[in-house]
């Protein structure tokens, strides 16, 4: 057959060890899954978050040039914003993982992770190692250099100011270091355990232009990438504009661009290049002296039938007995794990082993069913199962392309861990690292799932054993069948109403929870709330999947101190059986579950100890009656209803006459709504109107990034990308008789202590002067900014402007910030 180059979707090996359904490549994959079985290299490419990678060098690298790549971002985008909803912190940090994944499942490269937590934006290296341990960072990058062993490395960023931020700026710093001490015995000489001392042929800077921001010149090495590739349809910078675009949560939709496009690098460090990224390294099997394999691969690929890619089959099984007496133990267990998926892909197998409920607790017992089905010349026999611990012996045919169908009832191992991400399972030992319950997991993407069945092939004479994910499957009536992990729960879960508890009276706490069993008819008695170690007590029936919401009244001797209000289960031992244990899982601590469901991504699922922040009402607002504008996602409305608050969302039937605004006090946008809500165009100028009429409008931040309209106010201003990332700057007051700092609430100093993260973000560059700027703040040697709060009258009302970042110290419960948003929307009344 004629040779083409392979279809770009490539399932990298990492994709098949999570997929839940096992299922064939198609023939263009395949036949560029055996080119790169030809290649014995591999390429490693550093930055610092999500979307920071070069998709179309990864693509090119993976697809073109038919060798492995990975991907190593330093962070999880935990410290960004979301443009699809409130997830911040670690929940958007697991959103932007699994972005990450479905890209590379397009792209073809693989992905990787350190411990590095992204605590938002940071202007320069020097600042992020505030935050970081380098040494524990490098050391990350030394673990995925010895664990991947890659031959290029390939850094996105240049360690100077030209990177445009801190972290990217550091994962060049780390990935430099950690070339120099991967190969190095003497270093992090604790992982040698597990892999052995690895030397990379050299680093690259892959330079790049950025708009009018420009890293290359003329004198670097360069080569042409984003070649058409016929068997598509598209160029891999086409494909690297939708794999890019998978990233919705950070807005990062980009196009797709055809034609080739040079790539600019500049060696820092290792050996030099002349001719290929690849010079003086031998990426063919005579690398271990091999050769003979390596013609074996070609002649499989010059013969390779597209229609019937089985017939491929007992030429591949020639090659893996070859492989199998490989004396390189490394390249012998990587070639073999590749082959096998070939023979597998070849032959059309497809299994899934699936159950009709989404969650399970350890030691339940559920009824499965197995489907598997082959399409092959070569004879292939189903000759065991094992039931995630008991087996099955077998001997049925399963090529001749009839689906076998199997009925099982499956035990749940009791010692099966609940699904969680591995990082977010235990607490953070600093704010700048992830927690690492165990060293092998480190740089993983995602917890590897255990949960499978296995069954066992015979493929023409040789043995295959394939595992099977114990999967939930459902038919949506929109998207067809959702097929998705199925996910391990504790038997009980609680949830505050809210996780911030306003107390409005002193020395005492009202509350709801919602308490959630996942098990049937069993007692649990003594449940707890402590606050403060006074303890609220009642007993609980638990009746599997039926929510009950538990009214909390708790007496507090300390008015004035603001503190976590957990929930425990008391271990006494008159009730510790039924109390903390169920199926010899001990729980003596309560979680919430926190379900994550875009539809660009499986669902998501996280825990965390169930507890609630208690503060005190200590802020005034005038104001009764607020309308709300939605905007990306913040947690706005639950706060101002919990602060006793009430709170319209308005729609586009209020926003057709000013005059059905009059009732409101106060109107307040969410974030970025003039970003993501492309009506804005028509309703800002009856919001505009409404101030004039005497109402308060509050606009909160929005970014230079596609808004639906640049007349965001009621006179100009100028947004840009200006911000304060230092929580702790010095905040000075430009107008201290100004209204906003004096009623209800007198702010100080005091109110602007306790932030996180930053003082805020996108701030005003340039407004017309009826604008009132009301503070000045800037990071440490950096010009002072007056653009985060404008304020101005207008007709009988007001109109503000704050880029101030209310949507992360809402949700902190920090009342500096609370009593500052309190004024603006009591500043009419």
């Amino acid at each position: 057959m004629k040779k083409i180059i392979c279809f770009i979707v490539f399932i990298s090996l990492t994709t098949i060890a999570n997929a839940q359904q096992v299922r064939p490549s198609n023939s263009g994959q395949i036949y560029g899954e055996i080119a790169r079985l030809r290649h014995l290299t591999k390429v490693l490419y550093v930055a610092a978050h999500p979307d920071d990678e070069n998709t179309r060098l990864l693509a090119w690298l993976v697809n073109v040039k038919h060798v492995r790549a990975a991907y190593l971002s330093l962070t999880r985008g935990d410290g960004g914003q979301n443009i699809l909803g409130s997830e911040q912190g670690p929940a958007l940090g697991l959103i932007r993982t699994h972005e990450l994944m479905e890209a590379r499942k397009l792209d073809g490269a693989e992905q990787f992770f350190t411990r590095a937590v992204d605590f938002g934006f940071s202007k320069n290296y020097q600042e992020t190692f505030k935050h970081w341990d380098k040494d524990q960072l490098t050391s990350d990058v030394v673990w995925v250099m010895r664990k991947y062993r890659p031959d290029v490395v390939i850094c996105r960023f240049p360690p100077d100011t030209r990177a445009g931020h801190g972290h990217h700026a550091s994962s060049a710093i780390l990935a430099a270091a950690a070339f120099k001490k991967a190969g190095d015995k003497t270093q992090y000489a604790n992982q040698l355990e597990f892999y052995p001392a690895w030397q990379p042929k050299r680093i690259l800077f892959n330079a790049f232009r950025f708009g009018s921001f420009n890293t290359t010149s003329e004198d670097m090495f360069k080569m042409p990438v984003g070649q058409y590739v016929p068997a598509i349809g598209m160029g891999v910078g086409e494909l690297a504009g939708i794999s890019r675009s998978v990233h919705k949560s950070q807005g990062a939709g980009t196009p797709s661009v055809p034609g080739t496009q040079m790539e600019y690098f500049q060696l820092v460090d290792g050996d030099s290049i002349k001719e290929s990224i690849f010079d003086g390294i031998d990426i063919t099997w005579n690398r271990i002296g091999r050769k003979d394999i390596g013609k074996e691969i070609e002649e499989v690929m010059l013969q390779f039938d597209y229609n019937h890619p089985d017939a491929s089959i007992p030429a591949l099984l020639e090659i893996r007995k070859k492989i199998d007496g490989v004396t390189d133990a490394y390249w012998r267990k990587e070639k073999l794990e590749e082959l096998d998926n070939i023979i597998l892909h070849c032959s059309g197998f497809m299994a899934e082993l699936y159950t009709k409920q989404a969650e399970a607790v350890a030691g339940d017992k559920l009824p499965f069913t197995l489907h598997v089905i082959a399409r092959s010349a070569t004879p292939i026999k189903l000759v065991g199962i094992n039931w995630a611990g008991n087996d099955t012996s077998l001997k049925i045919g399963i090529n001749s392309d009839t689906m076998v169908s199997i009925d099982h009832v499956i035990t749940i191992p009791v010692n099966t861990p609940i699904t969680e991400p591995y990082w977010l399972s235990r607490p953070q030992p600093n704010p700048g690292n992830y927690a690492i319950p165990n060293d092998t997991l480190l740089g993983l993407p995602e917890t590897p799932n255990n949960l499978n069945a296995w069954v066992k092939l015979k493929i023409g004479g040789e043995y295959f054993n394939v595992a099977i994910p114990l999967s939930y499957k459902k038919l949506d009536p929109v998207k067809g069948d959702v097929v998705e992990q199925l996910r391990i729960v504790p038997f009980a879960t609680l949830e505050f109403t809210n996780n911030l508890v306003i107390r409005k009276k002193p020395r005492v706490i009202n509350t709801d929870v919602r308490f959630h069993s996942n098990i049937y008819d069993e007692k649990m008695s003594d449940f707890n709330i402590i606050a403060n170690n006074v303890v609220h007590d009642f007993n609980i029936y638990l009746t599997k999947n039926l929510d009950t919401i538990l009214p909390i009244m708790i007496e507090n001797p300390f008015e004035n101190e603001e503190f976590r209000m957990k929930s425990i289960i008391r271990p006494t031992s008159k009730n510790i059986k039924e109390a903390t244990r169920y199926k010899d899982l001990i729980y003596p601590t309560l979680f919430t579950q926190h379900l994550i469901q875009y539809n660009h991504l499986p669902t998501l699922q996280y825990f965390t100890p169930a507890e609630a922040k208690v503060i005190n009402k200590d802020w005034k607002c005038t104001a009764k009656k607020i309308g709300y504008v939605d905007g990306a996602g913040d947690n706005m409305v639950a706060f101002l209803r919990q602060a006793g608050l009430e709170v319209d969302i308005l729609k586009e039937a209020d926003m057709t006459d000013a005059n059905r605004l009059k009732k409101y006090d106060a109107i307040i946008t969410g974030i970025r709504a003039v970003n993501v809500e492309k009506r804005m165009t028509r309703w800002l100028p009856v919001l505009f109107q409404y101030a004039q009429n005497g109402g308060t409008l509050v606009m909160q931040y929005n970014t230079l990034q596609d808004l639906s309209t640049t007349k965001i106010g009621p006179y100009p201003f100028e947004l840009a990308n200006l911000r304060v990332t230092e929580e702790d700057a010095t905040v000075k007051f430009l107008h201290p008789e100004n209204r906003l700092l004096n009623y209800p609430n007198k702010i100080t100093q005091d109110d602007f202590k306790g932030w996180v993260q930053e003082r805020g973000l996108y701030f005003t560059n340039k407004w017309d002067d009826r604008y009132t700027p009301i503070f000045e703040m800037n990071d440490n040697g950096e010009k002072a900014l007056q653009g985060s709060t404008l304020y101005t009258k207008y007709g009988k009302g007001n109109y503000i402007y704050t880029s101030l970042s209310f949507f992360r110290q809402i949700p902190a419960g920090n009342k500096g910030a609370i009593r500052l948003l309190m004024n603006m929307l009591s500043v009419g009344k």
